[in-house]
């Protein structure tokens, strides 16, 4: 059964649609602490980003924790991820660069760490899809995937407004005893998965909603945010992302 819930017409459309893509990444940018801890903590030197066009946590690896770090995709555009390294005081080639289809790629190299940032999601196998993240992963090597919170508030947001979107992420995969569970049943250790980040909603279709729809979700938005502010917790409810890590 075809899994994949999208294609790369479908990725190609969604980036070429972006705007802003280039920016400099700073020190605190997303799950950062969390990978740095990793990273010091298990001696990591080398690692690998699954699904991560335009490059963003490989360049920020390479700029803050000086990993030697390979970017795989199976859409990606050179030049705009030449342009986001010279934006970041990096050079081209500074990382390294696959472009290939992850059900048929053969590696010739393992990594010490292998991650990935809103890829999982977007396959109905949960189960198979973390599985090709370890044949690059070295005995001992760390795993690290984050993917989106659609089971609270951002959820609702999503399939209230953007439906088309919402439905290309399989919403079962969110689910924290799943992803530990399987982590384990693929012979894993030091499983952890948890929410994380105290509130936020987003539109990836934004820029074609009514001024009544912005409105709506920009109130949300600042509620939430007011409402974590005075109890600043990480739940199902609010959470926007979910992080899962694992030891091979």
């Amino acid at each position: 059964m075809e899994q994949n819930l999208t294609d790369r017409n479908f990725w190609k459309a969604f980036w070429e649609s972006k705007k802003d893509l280039i920016f400099s990444i700073k020190p605190d940018y997303y799950f950062g602490s969390i990978m740095a801890k990793l990273i010091t903590d298990k001696g990591v030197k080398t690692a690998i980003e699954l699904g991560g066009f335009p490059g963003y946590y490989a360049t920020y690896l390479k700029k803050y924790q000086h990993l030697d770090t390979t970017l795989f995709d199976y859409y990606i555009d050179e030049d705009i991820i030449n342009r986001l390294l010279e934006k970041n005081g990096l050079k081209p080639g500074d990382i390294h660069i696959i472009e290939s289809d992850l059900f048929t790629y053969q590696t010739q190299q393992l990594y010490d760490m292998v991650l990935s940032f809103g890829l999982i999601e977007h396959f109905s196998d949960t189960k198979d899809i973390i599985s090709r993240h370890l044949q690059f992963l070295k005995p001992g090597g760390v795993l690290f995937i984050t993917l989106p919170n659609f089971k609270g508030v951002n959820g609702w947001v999503q399939r209230k407004f953007d439906r088309s979107n919402y439905d290309k992420h399989f919403i079962e995969s969110m689910n924290l005893q799943l992803l530990a569970q399987t982590c384990r049943d693929l012979g894993l250790t030091e499983v952890e998965s948890f929410y994380h980040g105290k509130f936020s909603v987003w539109l990836e279709n934004r820029a074609e909603q009514s001024g009544l729809v912005k409105g709506l979700v920009k109130t949300i938005w600042l509620a939430g945010k007011g409402f974590t502010k005075i109890l600043p917790i990480e739940t199902k409810v609010f959470s926007p992302y979910i992080v899962l890590k694992a030891i091979k």
